[in-house]
């Protein structure tokens, strides 16, 4: 059975994200494997001596997770991948909730699950998914699964350097396991499975192999993580998902729908250099950030300006290198990142060399969804003339760029990681990034791996609006314009429309 794997995120909210992003394309697994499935409750090394509940009773929590996966090809959007079998970890909440991972669940067409000394495995229902944030909620309608069961208790934060056990049902065996790490660090980190999305997560030593995702972190007896990915670079560097945001996930889901993360949509700088201080007036001895950039429809548009100089957020002072001064550990956006749609965010900051103070709502950008992996969707596409148009996301640029098939992207690469252009729901690229080679296509390879602007004159805004434009075009002569090409592509409207019939049978095309 094979296991499933994740990897990093970020978010638009900094510098640091932007860098982050470029990183993971030309590395779309930099820093992490996730972690899937089990953990053990009685190695002989593991002591339960800071659990207040025996390994028996914890053992009644945990369940062992069973995947069968099946997603559409980003390149080819028209063909499904092979069905995937895999295997990760969960463990029981309040109300005869499963708690895991979402990469656990991603792309399911059927999930069983299993508690220990149990020999019938029972079908799963996915009640909420959250891939921001890497968390779902299951149930298992058969209420004989939970006969004898424990719900786990949600804890808080750990201290540094202390003792946190991991368990779930890692490769290696097929019991549970326990292992014990020591808690390293505590910071806001990119999440592997959105690969855009940032937010807290708790470094450990502990062992977190291929199975244990999903499974509970336990201190004192009281959970207080979620396993889900593990560094590639160094050895026993894993990671858990923190209970606030846990608390968070589940807040979100009281109303019976997930919303997701709202984002601030700025980028800054932090203000080690004395010049630029200097400049910008700021006084000696005030801490703070630049701002650099301020993205359209994020909680900042309007509020907030470049060269703005934060220097606390609802009260909390910032450090020169963005880090909330009371932990010099945690980037002030954590304090986002625990806010929901409509919460108010507060700054204290120096605007033309004046303190001021601003306020606005927190609310969620419209364009990140595109940044972020999909799972589970359809992918939309468009053909003419044999030409295959679909929107800019990520999964389509990583499959894109493992064709080796990218001469002339760089203009679609430059504006995906910018997207300053994209200012609402109505504005996305529209790319043509294949052909099925057709004599009525064969001299259209120049403008492969362009972004569409216009047709016929008229801007594109979205893949349906490019799509009605073809459509309902009566014109003989089709002028489709690129971004960064002053000569349009020209077809005959009539020849593309016959040839894509032939096409369609040439390629066993179904449904299009």
């Amino acid at each position: 059975m094979k296991e499933k794997k994740a990897t990093d995120p970020n978010t638009m909210d900094s510098n640091k994200l932007m860098q982050k992003q470029k990183k993971i394309l030309s590395n779309p697994f930099p820093f992490a494997s996730t972690i899937l499935f089990f953990l053990f409750l009685y190695s002989p090394f593991i002591s339960a001596e800071s659990s207040s509940q025996s390994v028996d009773e914890i053992r009644k929590s945990v369940v062992q997770i069973r995947v069968f996966s099946q997603a559409k090809d980003p390149y080819s959007p028209w063909i499904s991948s092979g069905i995937a079998a895999s295997t990760g970890s969960g463990f029981l909440i309040a109300n005869n909730r499963i708690l895991t991972n979402a990469h656990v669940v991603s792309n399911a067409k059927f999930i069983e699950a299993q508690r220990n000394n149990q020999t019938e495995w029972y079908e799963v229902k996915v009640l909420f998914i959250a891939h921001d944030c890497d968390l779902a909620i299951l149930e298992v309608p058969d209420t004989n699964f939970y006969a004898n069961s424990l719900e786990l208790e949600l804890g808080g934060i750990p201290e540094l350097a202390s003792p946190v056990d991991i368990i779930g049902y890692p490769i290696g065996g097929s019991k549970i396991s326990v292992s014990r790490g020591i808690v390293s660090r505590i910071e806001q980190a990119s999440y592997a499975h959105s690969q855009i999305d940032s937010h807290l997560v708790v470094q450990v030593d502990a062992a977190i192999n291929p199975g244990n995702s999903g499974g509970p972190a336990l201190q004192n007896g009281k959970v207080v993580g979620v396993a889900f990915q593990a560094s590639t670079k160094g050895e026993n560097i894993g990671y858990i998902i923190p209970t606030n945001v846990i608390h968070h996930f589940l807040k979100d889901i009281e109303d019976g729908v997930y919303d997701g993360y709202v984002e601030l949509g700025i980028q800054t700088q932090n203000s080690y250099s004395e010049s630029h201080r200097k400049f910008y007036g700021i006084p000696q001895g005030e801490e703070g950030v630049f701002v650099t950039r301020v993205f359209k429809q994020g909680s900042a548009d309007g509020f907030l300006q470049a060269g703005d100089y934060l220097t606390a957020i609802d009260g909390r002072k910032i450090g020169k290198n963005g880090n909330l001064q009371e932990t010099n550990s945690i980037d002030f956006l954590e304090v986002i990142d625990n806010k929901f749609a409509g919460d108010d965010i507060r700054f204290d900051l120096i605007r033309n060399k004046k303190k001021i103070q601003v306020s606005f709502p927190a609310k969620k950008m419209p364009q990140m969804e595109n940044q972020r992996s999909s799972y589970g969707k359809e992918y939309p596409y468009f053909i003419f003339g044999g030409l295959v148009f679909q929107t800019v996301n990520r999964d389509l640029l990583e499959a894109w760029s493992k064709t080796g098939q990218t001469q002339g992207g760089s203009l679609l690469v430059y504006r995906f990681y910018d997207a300053s252009h994209l200012s609402d729901g109505d504005a996305e690229d529209v790319v043509l990034y294949r052909k099925l080679s057709h004599p009525s296509n064969s001299h259209s390879d120049f403008y492969l791996n362009m972004v569409v602007s216009s047709v016929n004159g008229t801007t594109v805004k979205n893949l349906n609006h490019f799509k009605s434009l073809l459509q309902s075009t009566k014109e003989k002569i089709v002028k489709i314009h690129f971004y960064g090409v002053q000569v349009p592509m020209i077809l005959e409207r009539e020849e593309s429309e016959k040839a894509d019939e032939q096409i369609k049978k040439t390629y066993h095309l179904i449904g299009k």
